[in-house]
């Protein structure tokens, strides 16, 4: 009995090491394997693969689009004011040796590397930039970011600002301002509204200047919309001129006859 057992008990721990080395990788995920401290040329995944402890070891990365939130961080822009920006960081992973060779934790590398290009890039554009020109700025942190991770395998797709967090006398004077602002369009339409009347003004003077007739036509239609008020009575003068044109008319009739 002891004979027979043996073999089966060798077979049985064979088995057992065989089935506790397979290992399933999901499709976003790879495997990298370091065998007796040396790492494979290629990352495993996705699918089954086997892992032979102790001589291997694995560590699983995950190639998904990745969502960091960047914490406030206390910046001083180049006007000297004080603001508290957040942002967020997307970004994925598309070497997985890279980035576990060449970096001891590539999330905590890549989250201080956020947060410090972050504050030196807004330190050196004003407070009306940060406000009005950030797709600039987001470019700008994209493109800084992705080049200090490039040697990590990480790649960068987006990054945001979220919020300014400004000091409350700062949107105080940023509110006086801007309506000070609206103020000044408001008197500049207007400036350009009596200019424009004027100019019609002009012109109305001109043509009736060459022809009198017109302005008696424009006062009696000027009358003829007063009268539509019922409750209105209406004083007027009889003006000299409307019996002018019509004498100046009789008296052509007798020179022409």
């Amino acid at each position: 009995m002891n004979l027979l057992t043996a073999p089966i008990i060798i077979v049985g721990l064979i088995v057992l090491y065989i089935l506790n080395s397979i290992k399933v990788l999901r499709e976003y995920e790879r495997g990298v394997i370091f065998r007796l401290g040396r790492v494979l040329p290629q990352p495993k995944g996705p699918g089954l693969i086997l892992v032979f402890a102790p001589i291997d070891r694995i560590v699983r990365i995950s190639l998904r689009l990745i969502t960091m939130d960047i914490p406030p961080q206390d910046v001083i822009t180049k006007d000297n004011v004080t603001v508290k920006v957040n942002a967020v960081l997307y970004f994925r992973v598309i070497d997985p040796l890279k980035s576990v060779i060449d970096v001891q934790d590539y999330l905590y590398a890549t989250s201080q590397l956020a947060q410090t290009t972050l504050r030196s890039v807004l330190g050196q554009v004003p407070l009306d930039d940060l406000l009005s020109e950030r797709d600039k700025l987001n470019l700008r942190l994209q493109e800084i970011i992705e080049q200090h991770t490039d040697p990590w395998g990480i790649k960068v797709q987006l990054v945001e600002m979220k919020q300014v967090d400004l000091p409350e006398n700062m949107v105080r004077a940023i509110a006086k301002q801007a309506e000070a602002e609206r103020e000044r369009r408001a008197k500049v339409i207007h400036a350009e509204g009596e200019f424009q009347a004027a100019d019609k003004l002009t012109q109305a003077a001109d043509i009736i200047s060459r022809n009198p007739q017109a302005l008696q036509l424009r006062f009696l239609s000027t009358l003829a919309e007063i009268a539509t008020e019922k409750n209105s009575t209406i004083v007027f003068p009889l003006p000299l001129e409307i019996l002018k044109a019509f004498t100046y008319d009789k008296g052509q009739e007798k020179k022409q006859s």
